[in-house]
């Protein structure tokens, strides 16, 4: 199946990823500002591939001037549910509809790994104004954090071509590759947690791309499998997720 078919297929889970997947934590959005060298507010902030607006609000309440940007119909629609008052545009990052040097940040949450980075670093260097700058991040499971370490290895065995680090680690040489020299990415890892019910996080597994192309009758054995399992590890029924918070930001010359 093509990237573009992975990426769209979280308009059959639009409502289930909204509800369970994780935000990002406050030490995220200081980061990205300390690495821009630009307070979010009254930033023009352009969210690609924003899927149910998890990041868009975020961004907000930091106050950037947000925009969303989503191809995805069912995401778009769980966006505008909740964010009605967020300018919303329905494009993705190979091609933006915006015109030149007229954004101050560009954001990618969870979402440029769905890109083509020949195509989309150019876009976002197109679009940002001097001084501008790239921002793209990753919640991926901790791996150095033994039962989600555990978990992914399960996870790969029994859904063939799963993996769940997307370009985390790619990120700086990708835009390197795709940037003009005098470009200069930085990279940072974040670590954090967040406790929730078993079954909110198993919601959250089944958001995923793989789930979602699977189909819920064929996804329906792993992730029983999966609640047996951590039944043993969290008896409470509370699981305390662990989060490499994986951010890369390249800021343009002025």
């Amino acid at each position: 199946m093509a990237t573009h078919d992975f990426a769209l297929s979280f308009d059959t889970v639009a409502a289930q990823y909204a509800a369970a997947r994780p935000g990002y934590p406050p030490a995220l959005f200081n980061a990205v500002e300390e690495l821009t060298g630009r307070p979010f507010p009254g930033a023009r902030t352009l969210d690609i591939g924003a899927g149910t607006g998890i990041a868009t609000r975020l961004l907000r309440d930091r106050g950037a001037r947000v925009t969303a940007v989503e191809p995805g119909p069912g995401m778009a629609a769980q966006l505008r549910q909740s964010l009605p008052d967020v300018p919303l545009v329905r494009a993705d990052g190979n091609a933006l509809p915006f015109a030149a040097a007229t954004a101050d940040l560009i954001t990618y949450a969870q979402s440029w790994h769905w890109t083509d980075q020949a195509r989309s670093v150019p876009e976002a260097l197109r679009v940002l104004r001097p001084g501008g700058a790239l921002a793209v991040w990753w919640n991926v499971p901790d791996p150095d954090t033994e039962w989600t370490a555990a978990q992914e290895a399960r996870l790969a065995r029994a859904l063939p071509g799963y993996h769940g680090h997307s370009l985390t680690d790619e990120a700086v040489a990708i835009i390197k590759r795709h940037a003009p020299t005098s470009l200069d990415p930085v990279f940072r890892r974040l670590h954090w947690t967040r406790r929730i019910p078993l079954d909110t996080h198993l919601a959250h597994l089944g958001s995923r791309s793989y789930f979602a192309v699977l189909g819920k009758s064929a996804a329906a054995p792993v992730l029983a499998a999966e609640r047996a399992e951590l039944l043993t590890l969290f008896p409470d029924g509370i699981v305390e997720e662990a989060y490499a918070l994986d951010l890369t930001v390249a800021r343009t010359s002025h």
